[in-house]
Parts: structure tokens; sequence; C-alpha cells
């Protein structure tokens, strides 16, 4: 699913990523932590080509992100479902037409759209608030939002940046057991980049850890440092 090595991105003289190498099969579930300006984000951001490597090898879904075209990013990110620390959600849009929105921009039909909007609402516990607006909504209820949005279309890779990071301890952990969920449901891959000691742990996953760039530590059930 996902191929690095000695992946490298430098923004001027600052070195975001340091030959990073690593792999990730399909089906993983994948904790990537590391303090604030490890590279967690950058890391991310490279997967789905909004930024590209200065150097190494990056591979994702089969897609050389070296060689990929502009033209065809739309096509390859149809993989990919995007979780943010900030939603990311618009105001001005109710519950299902956010979710809609990846269905929409591909010109699926509205009934086909609709079936999907409320299966995978109904995935996330949130069945009955279709009609509802961002503002009505708690954080957990708008992460969840955000999440039923990034895998209304079934993605094969599911990145997950920082999750948890606006919510309360008890909704953190309701939002983590439902991606976990959703990974063991949907055969998704997960990559979820976390801060959170306390639900790394927990799990009992695979831990990849950066440090200035760096890749320090890549362990198959490994804890939070």
């Amino acid at each position: 699913m996902v191929t690095v090595r000695d992946l490298t991105k430098k923004f001027g003289n600052m070195v975001a990523l340091d030959r990073v190498s690593l792999s990730v099969s399909e089906g993983d579930f994948v904790f990537l932590t590391g303090a604030s300006g490890s590279g967690k984000t950058t890391f991310l951001r490279l997967l789905i080509r909004e930024l590209k490597p200065d150097s190494g090898i990056l591979e994702v879904n089969g897609q050389d992100m070296l060689k990929l075209k502009g033209q065809a990013l739309p096509l390859f990110r149809r993989d990919i479902g995007t979780v943010y620390q900030d939603f990311k959600l618009l105001n001005d849009q109710n519950v299902a037409e956010n979710v809609a929105l990846p269905l929409e921009v591909r010109g699926v039909k509205s009934p086909d759209i609709r079936q999907a909007v409320e299966i995978s609402l109904e995935m996330v516990g949130l069945k009955g608030k279709n009609r509802l607006f961002p503002a009505q909504l708690s954080g957990g209820e708008l992460q969840r939002v955000g999440l039923a949005r990034a895998i209304v279309a079934k993605p094969k890779l599911l990145l997950a940046d920082e999750p948890t990071g606006n919510l309360d301890p008890k909704t953190a952990q309701s939002i983590v057991k439902l991606i976990k969920e959703i990974h063991t449901h949907l055969k998704t891959t997960v990559i979820m980049a976390t801060h959170n000691s306390e639900i790394v742990n927990r799990y009992g996953l695979r831990v990849i850890t950066l440090d200035k760039g760096r890749l320090i530590k890549d362990e198959p059930t490994g804890r939070y440092d």
C-alpha cells in the first residue's frame, strides 16, 4: 500500500523529513507518533500529494508520487480518505451535504449518493442527523461527520491527522474506537498521526515514531514513549 525509501522533504533550509524508510501493507493500522514538528503532518501531506518529495522513493497504492502527473491526482485521491483535527466542514452545508461531497465531485448519481451517505452516517453513529448544520453539533459529532465524509466512498487508505486533538479524553477514545471499527469492517488501511499516548498504549498496534524528521522507531506492537 505504502512504500517509502530514503524519503526526504525540505522547506528551504529546514529538513522536515530526513531519509525516512518504511512500508505499510494493505489492511494495516499504524499510529504515527512524535512531538510537534517531528514531520507527521508533512508525511501525510506527501501521501496525498499535497507536497512533492525532494528525493527518495514514495509509492502509494501502486503510484509513484515523484512521477504522478497533476491531471491524475483526482483519480488517485479517490482511494484515499482524510480526517483532520479541525474537521474542515462547510458551515453553510448540512451534515448530509458535507458527507456527500466526495461522491458529488466524481459525478455519482443522486440516489446512489443518498444511499452511501445514509450508510456512512449510520456507521459513525449519526443516523437521523442529516439535516443538522455544523454549528448545531458537538466537537465529537463534528469529527464523526468528518469521518463519515472520509469513508463514504470506501477508500483503500484512511489518513487521520491528529483527529482527537480538539476533543476531550472520553470523546477522543470514542473516535479512535470508531476508526478501529471502520478499519475492521471496511478492511481499510489506516495511518493515524497522534500525540495521544493513552490511545496509542491502549491498542498495542504498530507504532512509527518520528523525531525532527527522522524515523527513530517502528514497532509492530509499540507504545508511545
